[in-house]
């Protein structure tokens, strides 16, 4: 067998530290249902009856200790969706200990952290890739495809939106400073990343507030104004947890608009809507459902077998990380 046949039928022995919300619901059974590329070894929490149950429910090792998941050495990879302010430690850990990491947006709390990180997983030859499973949906395929082909004239301004009401538990991670809390990090990273992907990265944050709640001591809502070293685009952005729920995209082109909602958000299995408005009228494209789970997945493999260039992962994470800082920075409230 050549030793391409060999890469191609590679299969990464992968565990998840924690047992969150979007690891129940989409990861894991994102993981088993890709059995080509990836084994799911273990499952690990802090508390012995989370572990023992996800265990459970998803017929796999559970450890105790995230610790205890990183001395299996038959792990390759770890999927890490902890709370944000455990991220540094974690990530740096499994790099450390030679694992490929996905981490859930965001990568780490600050500039700082994120670019040791990056310079950790370079000098190892790691991969890793910060999750923001709507850059793998065929929808924004179909959107990058349509600015590109001019369907709208020429790009003008971007806004997009990513916010919801107040979340009805008091304790929720979201609310925490300890634990890497505060809408930025959260729903304002979102908007960030398109702006990213539709513009490239030689972007800035040119003006920002953010809203802070005293009591809590974490931004609940903000807004931000990115501008193009090249040209006179902008992007408008918006998000917040104290907010009427959107999650939209508007591009604004000299022909015409494209319009599209759960463009953070669309579940797999659902249809999703683009809306192109111009002179002549309405157009609407619907996308096929999509799971773009499994596609970031895939992704992910395909740069542990290096047949996709991971730097462009690097330099993205950092250029993220660059806008977190620049918006808080430019914000009126530090």
């Amino acid at each position: 067998m050549s030793g391409a046949s060999l890469l191609m039928s590679k299969v990464i022995n992968i565990g998840v530290m924690g047992c969150a919300n979007i690891a129940d619901r989409h990861l894991i059974p994102a993981l088993k249902a890709m059995p080509k590329e990836f084994n799911l070894l273990a499952i690990s929490s802090r508390d012995g009856k989370k572990a023992a149950d996800y265990g459970n429910k998803f017929e796999v090792k559970s450890v105790v200790g995230y610790d205890q998941l990183l001395q299996i050495k038959e792990i390759e990879a770890v999927y890490i969706p902890l709370p944000n302010s455990l991220h540094y430690e974690w990530v740096k850990k499994s790099l450390r200990k030679g694992k490929h990491v996905l981490v859930e947006k965001s990568l780490a709390c600050n500039f700082d952290e994120v670019e040791e990180l990056l310079s950790i997983a370079k000098d190892r030859g790691l991969v890793l890739l910060e999750n923001f499973q709507f850059r793998f949906h065929s929808q924004l395929n179909v959107i990058k495809d349509l600015i590109a082909i001019e369907k709208i004239g020429e790009l003008r301004n971007v806004k997009s939106s990513f916010g919801f009401p107040p979340f009805p538990d008091s304790n929720n991670i979201r609310y925490s400073k300890e634990l890497g809390g505060g809408s930025l990090l959260d729903a304002g990273a979102y908007p960030l990343k398109i702006s990213q992907e539709l513009l490239g990265q030689k972007i800035f944050v040119d003006s920002a507030t953010l809203s802070f709640c005293p009591e809590r001591k974490v931004d609940i809502w903000g807004n931000a104004q990115l501008k193009d070293l090249n040209s006179s685009i902008v992007s408008q952005v918006a998000f917040g947890f104290d907010n009427f729920y959107q999650c939209s995209l508007e591009v604004w082109g000299s022909k015409g608009i494209i319009k599209t909602g759960r463009v953070f958000t669309c579940p797999p299995g659902a249809e999703a809507t683009i809306e192109i408005i111009n002179s002549s009228g309405a157009e609407l494209i619907t996308v096929v459902p999509d799971n773009h789970f499994e596609n970031m997945l895939n992704y992910f493999y395909e740069l542990i077998n290096k047949r996709l260039p991971v730097e462009e992962e690097y330099l993205s994470a950092l250029h993220q990380a660059r806008l977190i800082r620049e918006l808080v920075e430019q914000s009126h409230e530090k």
